[in-house]
């Protein structure tokens, strides 16, 4: 007689199990200079958080997610465990399609607010842009109310919104980890799937990650429709560095009003 795990547990725990995976690939493929959009000698000066600070930070915000996700399943729970097994493909590419639009759509306007209002900026959202050289396993690494009130709350409302049942949670928050560690990976890898489907890659967000670009492409981790709609997308060009590795230039800066 096998062991059965609900799909509430698999929805809370599979995300963070799948995180720390692929950020390992991404760790095993960080000496690849030749694919870096940073060299390794700027990650270690530019960045002012040491990476053992930085898993603590990210395992704070995985633990208060996985609180909120435990109650979020008991409160929203139903005893119809196979529903996601009966919903057709229509209704589950709407729900997932809905899901990263509610997502997206969160994470743009509470993303930007926190760099337009100095006090969260400075009190909140910085420790973030304290990786000036993002790396894989920092992906998550936030400020605790940030990892609340962006990924968190806004991860509640894509689940509520698109009428997801907690099985078919466990793929779209399984896809959306992966989305956003390979936006944050500091690499250009020659056949991405991510980097040939989306526009919001990680060429997209190093760009938002330096001085130049804090007031630009704030969209995360799907399209860049909002930054497009309100004027924050920068076009970028995606040039080889002399040393190896690529380097990822604005083709337009605007200055600020």
């Amino acid at each position: 007689m096998g062991i059965e795990v609900s799909d509430e547990l698999l929805g809370t725990f599979v995300p963070v199990l799948i995180y720390w995976a692929y950020s390992g690939i991404y760790v095993l493929l960080d000496s690849f200079e030749k694919y870096r959009l940073h060299t390794k000698k700027d990650e270690d000066e530019k960045n002012s958080v040491s990476k053992r600070t930085v898993v603590k930070g990210v395992l704070l915000q995985q633990t208060v997610q996985a609180i909120v996700a435990i109650i979020l399943f008991t409160v929203t729970g139903n005893d119809d465990g196979d529903e996601g097994t009966r919903s057709s493909f229509i209704d589950l590419a709407r729900q997932f399609v809905t899901a990263m639009v509610v997502l997206d759509t969160w994470q743009y306007f509470m993303h930007r607010y926190m760099h337009h209002n100095k006090f969260l900026y400075k009190h909140i959202h910085s420790q973030h842009h304290r990786l000036v050289v993002p790396y894989a396993f920092g992906a998550l690494y936030n400020h605790p109310v940030e990892g609340l009130l962006l990924d968190t709350v806004g991860g509640a409302l894509s689940f509520l919104l698109s009428g997801m049942s907690p099985r078919t949670s466990i793929f779209f928050f399984s896809f959306a980890t992966i989305k956003t560690v390979d936006d944050h990976c500091g690499l250009w890898l020659p056949g991405n799937l991510f980097h040939a489907l989306f526009r919001n890659n990680s060429a997209y967000h190093d760009i938002h990650h330096q001085l130049y670009g804090t007031k630009y492409n704030f969209s995360q981790p799907f399209f860049v429709m909002w930054d497009r709609i309100l004027g924050t997308y920068m076009p970028y060009s995606l040039e080889k560095r002399a040393g190896g590795g690529f380097e990822v230039r604005p083709t337009k800066v605007e200055k600020e009003n």
